[in-house]
């Protein structure tokens, strides 16, 4: 069954696989935990060719942050209990906790301060007139 649309970060659990289907299309997969404190495991599915190169360079480990379709199933196990499985058909797969700048990468999760340069204009106070709602 699919769910609505879904954005999820945590960590990579399980490093990428790709397999081909019998029509030669290529899948990436990998597991990663979205829970804080217990395992809470989801698979991440893309078969998008542009996102071949981000998920190869995964590893174990690693922040993402993952945008797609959730996707819910139900398989029966060799002893007949049945288990629910999670998976996000993915559109867009980014790192978290890295942005690309023009004066290099920066940690969302780090000490990083943003200062203002004196001869910018951040130092003006605005008039509640000037505020357009």
């Amino acid at each position: 069954m699919s769910l609505a649309k879904s954005v999820v970060t945590g960590t990579v659990y399980r490093a990428p696989e790709k397999r081909f289907t019998q029509n030669n299309v290529g899948v990436s997969a990998f597991v990663m935990n979205i829970g804080d404190r217990d395992e809470m495991l989801i698979r991440v599915i893309s078969k998008r060719t542009s996102l071949d190169d981000l998920v190869s360079s995964l590893n174990k480990g690693d922040k993402v942050l993952v945008e797609g379709r959730l996707q819910t199933a139900s398989v029966k196990s060799d002893d007949g209990s049945e288990k629910r499985i999670y998976e996000i058909d993915a559109n867009t797969i980014e790192r978290w906790g890295e942005i690309t700048a023009s004066s290099g990468s920066m940690d969302f999760g780090g000490e990083d301060i943003v200062k203002f340069e004196s001869d910018d204009m951040s130092n003006e106070l605005i008039n509640e007139d000037e505020i357009p709602f």
